[in-house]
């Protein structure tokens, strides 16, 4: 026989993530599933798993769908990026949901980041400072954390311009944002120009790739040839 639903009392007793992990299609743990969404929030702390069951349960449940609750889950999968978060939460999301106004702009913020567009990033953010900025604590840091991540793939030595556009910054916060880099992640500061040499890595320095054709044994790639055969 299968497990019998545990009563509310019993569930009272679980973490939000155990309710998740014993009984992840139980209607009756939505309501825990919402507070928890807030408390992420307010917390700074993010649990993708349990989002994401909140969002299956809405799909069972839509006439308790909370598109507040909604909006806040894919504000905090923005903020989890480069995963791929976002995109796991919104293909949960029926199209009418997509299409109300709050939907379409963190569409928009999240193809943004997705190609790297900072600039046209931080505008559209500041149209929604209600609902991102002012509401979510940590959001503008996770997103600059993103930003930097970024660009120490694509740059050896980054101009001070691009960095203050990536991050939304100038003058003295972007000089205590630098300053904080080169003291916690290896950053390096040319006096000549004021830009920033960032840490070696196999996207930046491609060199620095291991070839892991280069380590195959040659006895290895001999018995290869015999199955081909």
């Amino acid at each position: 026989m299968g497990k019998e639903m545990e009563s509310p009392k019993e569930q009272s007793s679980y973490t939000v993530e155990q309710l998740v992990a014993v009984n992840p299609f139980n209607p009756e743990i939505l309501p825990d599933l919402e507070n928890y969404v807030n408390e992420q929030v307010t917390s700074q702390t993010y649990s993708l798993d349990a989002n994401l069951c909140l969002l299956r349960l809405y799909q069972f449940e839509p006439e308790r769908m909370n598109t507040h609750v909604v909006a806040r889950i894919l504000i905090k999968a923005l903020m989890a990026m480069p995963a791929p978060d976002f995109s796991l939460c919104l293909f949960l999301i029926p199209e009418r949901v997509q299409m109300e106004e709050q939907f379409k702009s963190l569409i928009v913020l999240s193809h943004y980041l997705e190609t790297g567009r900072f600039q046209q990033f931080w505008d559209e953010a500041a149209k929604n400072r209600h609902i991102l900025i002012e509401t979510v604590p940590g959001f503008e840091q996770a997103i600059q954390a993103y930003a930097t991540h970024l660009l120490s793939l694509s740059y050896q030595k980054v101009p001070r311009s691009v960095l203050a556009e990536a991050v939304n910054m100038d003058g003295a916060s972007l000089d205590k944002f630098i300053e904080h880099q080169v003291t916690n992640s290896g950053w390096i500061v040319v006096k000549e120009d004021g830009s920033i040499v960032l840490p070696q890595n196999e996207f930046n320095h491609p060199e620095l790739k291991k070839n892991t054709g280069e380590n195959v044994p040659l006895e290895h790639i001999a018995r290869i040839f015999p199955i081909l055969g």
